[in-house]
C-alpha cells in the first residue's frame, strides 16, 4: 500500500508553468515599449536583447510543458513567442546595434514582413482565447494593437511616429501579464480566488456547468 502511495506521488503532475510565462511576456512588453516610445535611447538594445533570451529560455519550458499537458492554443503560442520574439528578438538587437555602431544599419524591411506573418498568425489565432473571455484575452487584443503597427513601420509604410501606439498597447499588455501571473499564483497557493479574476465563458448553459464540473478537479497545466 505505501509502494502504491509512493508511485502516485512520483507520477503526479508539474505544476503549471504559465505564470513565468506571463512574467516572461510583461518584461518583453516593458523593454519594447521604454525602446518605442523613445524612454531610453539605442544604447540600451544590447542590454534589452539579453532580457528577451533570458525570456527564451522560460517561455520555451513553458510551452513544452503545456504541450505536455494537452494544451494546445497556449502551448503553441508560447512556443513560437519564445522563437521569434525572445530569440529572434533578442539576436536582433545586438545585430542591430552592431549595424548603427559601425555606421551600416540594416534594411529592418525584412522584419517588417516577418512581423507581417506573426501579426496575421495571432489575428487568426485570437478566437481560441475567446472560448472563455478573460484576462488572457484581454493580453491578446492588446498585441492584436500592436503587432500590425511594428509591423508596418518597419516595411516604411507607416511613419515611425506611430510606434508610439505599439508602445502602449505592449506597456498595457504587460500590466495585464504581471497580475494574470500574480492571480495565477497566489490564487493557486490559498485555494481560492484572493485575486480577482475577469471569467466569462460563452456556450451553452449546459456545457458551461459541465466545464465547472471539469475545473473543479486538477488540470495539467491550462492558461
Amino acid at each position: 500500500m505505501e509502494e502504491l502511495q509512493e508511485a502516485k506521488v512520483q507520477a503526479k503532475e508539474w505544476a503549471n508553468p504559465t505564470p513565468a510565462g506571463l512574467v516572461a511576456l510583461a518584461v518583453a512588453c516593458f523593454a519594447f515599449f521604454a525602446l518605442l516610445s523613445g524612454k531610453v535611447e539605442a544604447t540600451a538594445m544590447p542590454l534589452v536583447g539579453c532580457w528577451l533570451i533570458g525570456g527564451f529560455v522560460v517561455q520555451l519550458v513553458v510551452a513544452l510543458m503545456d504541450l505536455k499537458g494537452g494544451n494546445h492554443a497556449g502551448g503553441n503560442t508560447f512556443l513560437f513567442f519564445s522563437a521569434f520574439f525572445m530569440l529572434v528578438g533578442g539576436l536582433e538587437m545586438f545585430l542591430k546595434y552592431n549595424g548603427i555602431a559601425a555606421g551600416t544599419p540594416l534594411d529592418t524591411r525584412i522584419d517588417g514582413y516577418a512581423w507581417l506573418v506573426l501579426t496575421l498568425v495571432i489575428y487568426l489565432w485570437t478566437p481560441a482565447f475567446f472560448k472563455t473571455f478573460n484576462i488572457l484575452s484581454l493580453i491578446v487584443l492588446a498585441l492584436d494593437v500592436a503587432l500590425p503597427f511594428v509591423a508596418l513601420v518597419d516595411l516604411k509604410i507607416l511613419p515611425a511616429n506611430l510606434t508610439v501606439i505599439a508602445a502602449y498597447a505592449l506597456l498595457t499588455a504587460g500590466v495585464l501579464a504581471i497580475y494574470l501571473s500574480a492571480a495565477t499564483v497566489v490564487n493557486t497557493a490559498f485555494g481560492k480566488k484572493v485575486y480577482p479574476v475577469l471569467e466569462k465563458r460563452f456556450g451553452s448553459k449546459k456545457r458551461a456547468e459541465s466545464e465547472n464540473h471539469a475545473e473543479s478537479k486538477p488540470l495539467p497545466n491550462q492558461i
